[in-house]
């Protein structure tokens, strides 16, 4: 009989939670202070890439930790994975860049539904339990009333929502595509694709496929931008402040890699969305983002019916046949 997994125990777990939630709120304000910097946000976005991408060679270089070994069919199966990782980073980044950081995570509490909607058209369809499907009205519903402002209607940054939408929808398709990936790469120990692996291969990936985004979008204007940004608020807090959401952005990403895989994807969801709450009230006070009584409430619906949906999606264990 094979080994039982190892259980991790229970205080190593709040501690990976404990660093997962202090790392991406740190991100979140030194990504919106680097976006307030420097109007490059692709750029932005991709120089946060490339401190992981260091912080992963180090680890690598060092023997701290094994190094992968993979052939080119796995990082070709992997590419996929690596592409949405780009495009839900970038509109993430973008997001916050022109908009509220709290209006970007409100928007992002609608990730089930897209994760919904893909998981049906994507085969191998993905079918959830009936009440998890009833729990995403109040998702939508809560993020309709937050965009909804007393006295003046509906006032939506279209923006930030639009490049958070195409966050959720990119975020949607790596969860499908990359699921049974993943899970192949990390049953083959002689891969040493464990959780942090996994995702420090396709922050790599990630990377690559941001470069064109940054030539295409942002290349012409980068020279000028720069210069203006760096004139205004000193080339060292430019660089700090990417440098550190750089930092913490994979920081939270690995922990929460970490977490995911001793807890399970149901888990992990329940105290993501804990999170969003932590964010939304930490960036509403550092950055004075108004919040509107509608925009507390809507948010809190939308929130609420995320938690619901996390735990309606949980479906029963088969039951075992008697011999």
């Amino acid at each position: 009989m094979a080994a039982a997994a190892k259980k991790e125990s229970p205080f190593k777990l709040v501690l990976l939670v404990a660093a997962w939630y202090a790392g991406n709120t740190l991100y979140n304000i030194y990504n919106k202070k680097a976006s307030n910097m420097l109007h490059a946000h692709w750029f932005v976005a991709a120089a946060q890439l490339v401190v992981g991408i260091v912080w992963t060679l180090v680890m690598w270089g060092t023997g701290m930790r094994k190094t992968p070994n993979l052939t080119a069919a796995d990082i070709t199966a992997c590419i996929p994975i690596g592409l949405c990782m780009c495009i839900a980073h970038g509109g993430s980044v973008l997001a916050m860049g022109v908009g509220a950081v709290s209006f970007a995570q409100i928007v992002k509490a609608c990730e089930p539904v897209f994760a919904a909607v893909v998981g049906l058209l994507v085969p191998p369809a993905d079918i959830k339990p009936i009440l998890a499907y009833l729990m995403l009205i109040p998702i939508v519903g809560g993020v309709g009333l937050a965009c909804i402002k007393e006295g003046k209607g509906i006032d939506i940054n279209m923006e930030a929502f639009t490049y958070a939408s195409v966050a959720n929808v990119a975020a949607a398709f790596k969860g499908k595509l990359g699921g049974s990936v993943v899970k192949g790469l990390k049953s083959d120990k002689s891969k040493n694709m464990d959780a942090a692996n996994v995702y420090a291969v396709n922050n790599i990936l990630s990377f690559i496929f941001t470069i064109p985004m940054v030539v295409y979008a942002e290349l012409p204007t980068l020279k000028e931008e720069w210069t203006a940004a760096t004139a205004e608020h000193g080339f060292n807090a430019v660089v700090t402040n990417i440098a550190l959401s750089g930092f913490f952005f994979y920081i939270y990403n690995e922990f929460a890699f970490a977490f995911t895989a001793n807890v399970g994807a149901v888990t992990s969801s329940v105290l993501n969305t804990a999170k969003r709450v932590i964010i939304i009230v930490v960036s509403s006070v550092l950055f004075n983002e108004a919040m509107e009584r509608n925009t507390v409430v809507g948010s809190a619906i939308a929130i609420c019916g995320t938690f619901a949906y996390s735990l309606a999606s949980k479906k029963a264990a088969p039951k075992k046949k008697v011999a």
